[in-house]
């Protein structure tokens, strides 16, 4: 059970790894990348400004819920193997 739940969380990490690849790319840029401000502060560096630190959140959730998992994987493999 704890092998798909680790599955599901990589493939997780895979989807968010290309979602954050195509956010950065021509399309959204192009869609961004107009006269509207908000807050006297362009669209664009709005979109960078919130999207990156987002990006960065989501990787580290993915890393501390993968380490988390290793490590529990580590401990269940250990108690087997001592009895």
């Amino acid at each position: 059970m704890s092998k798909q739940r680790a599955n599901s969380t990589r493939e997780a990490w895979v989807v968010c790894l290309i979602l954050g690849m195509i956010m950065i790319n021509f399309p959204f840029i192009h869609i961004f990348n107009n006269d509207r401000m908000l807050f006297d502060i362009p669209i664009l560096v709005l979109y960078f400004f919130i999207g990156w630190p987002a990006s960065i959140w989501v990787t580290r959730f993915f890393m501390k819920k993968i380490d988390q998992m290793e490590e529990e994987n580590e401990d269940n493999s250990e108690g087997r193997g001592s009895s």
